[in-house]
């Protein structure tokens, strides 16, 4: 399989278990509407669990182009791979965004709030301050990026074959414990993908797709993971 269709296929699947999970909670009559922010984090967790297990054979299963740019800086990716990663992990959201939007197409309509219905398919701050926000996706996309290469420097992690319970396991660490601020996008395709979509589909009562905030989620996660890459290097310089 191609980089751009495993990582197509792997984000779609991402997508479509995350952004579901918050379409569970927040839309109205869903059978888990309101079963609250453990949910979504357990939901999200799974998510990567399943796109990692998927492709990761394929791929690597970055699934988040934070991840492929830090990876590239460090010169664990090939810069001439890294259109392809791109183009499949923005892709892959977008398709998994649509297929969300297709699964809860009777709950729309039922949800009168615009807000939460565009917190289906991307991140937004429960305080608006843009330093502050900033600040809390670097962090967050750091976690996720070093956790992730310090836990496969060690070989006998890799050997168990349970690499994608363990980056699970740690976003859901990062949505349970750093998630509170922002939403926890910590991957620029996971936020701008479906935004995209939300503006596209006719979602009845949708209201405005928060154009003013979109480059956040896609800016801090890259600089987040560049930082991580770097800082894996430095601790870790046999590896």
């Amino acid at each position: 399989m191609s980089i751009f269709g495993a990582e197509a296929i792997g984000t779609a699947l991402l997508i479509l278990l995350g952004d579901g999970v918050v379409a569970a909670v927040l839309l109205s009559k869903s059978k888990a509407e309101n079963s609250g922010w453990i949910v979504i984090t357990w939901g999200w967790a799974m998510g990567v669990m399943v796109g990692v297990f998927a492709v990761g054979q394929f791929s690597g299963a970055h699934l988040n182009p934070a991840v492929t740019f830090g990876f590239a800086v460090i010169g664990n990716t090939e810069w001439s791979d890294v259109p392809k990663y791109f183009a499949g992990e923005f892709v892959g959201a977008m398709i998994g965004a649509t297929l969300v939007y297709l699964s809860y197409l009777s709950h729309w309509r039922e949800t009168e709030d615009p807000g939460l219905k565009l917190a289906v398919f991307c991140t937004a701050p429960a305080i608006r301050n843009r330093v502050h926000n900033i600040i809390c996706e670097v962090i967050g996309t750091f976690v996720l990026v070093f956790g992730v290469l310090a836990f496969f420097a060690d070989k006998a992690t890799a050997a168990t074959g349970l690499g994608g319970l363990l980056v699970g396991l740690l976003v859901l660490g990062i949505g349970l414990s750093l998630g509170g601020p922002t939403g926890y996008a910590i991957n620029p395709a996971r936020d701008l993908g479906p935004r995209i979509i939300h503006a596209i589909l006719p979602i009845p009562g949708k209201g405005s797709s928060d154009w003013g905030y979109s480059w956040i989620p896609v800016i801090a996660p890259l600089v987040g993971g560049v930082i991580a890459a770097l800082a894996y290097k430095a601790f870790f310089p046999g590896a």
